[in-house]
């Protein structure tokens, strides 16, 4: 049996990771909500330590990676300074991440969402990330 006519397996995964599980889980679904319907990218909240506490978790990224990825790659977004270092220390181990990931400099809410409605419409990994960077320029003023 092949899944080669199931389009959600060519897209670009996106993992948001926070310091509070309940915020990357509320991202996700936002992002997730505002994409119109029809496919959508996978999308993994990785937010907070393992034993629930507010922080970040390498080993909760690199399974929130691995859950995301088909092959086109993954987009990672952050919220605050430590988990940037965290995602950044997981790229340079070399084999913590899927090797087509990609720490994405952009604002975590608006961006998520670029990324997640750029990623289910089937854009590759520079274009999802152009997109969600591209989050910093939104004007609400």
């Amino acid at each position: 049996m092949s899944d080669s006519g199931n389009t959600a397996d060519k897209l670009v995964g996106v993992v948001l990771v926070s310091h509070s599980a309940a915020v990357a889980v509320a991202v996700a679904e936002l992002a997730k909500g505002l994409t119109g319907g029809g496919t959508i990218a996978p999308v993994a909240p990785a937010g907070g330590t393992a034993d629930g506490g507010l922080g970040t978790s390498a080993e909760l990224i690199s399974a929130a990676a691995a859950s995301v990825d088909r092959g086109a790659g993954v987009a990672v977004l952050m919220d605050l300074g430590s988990a940037v270092l965290t995602v950044k220390a997981l790229l340079a181990e070399g084999d913590e991440l899927p090797g087509n990931t990609r720490l994405v400099d952009a604002p975590f809410v608006e961006g998520a969402v670029a990324a997640v409605v750029t990623a289910s419409a089937g854009a590759d990994l520079a274009a999802v990330e152009a997109a969600a960077a591209e989050a910093y320029t939104y004007r609400k003023a």
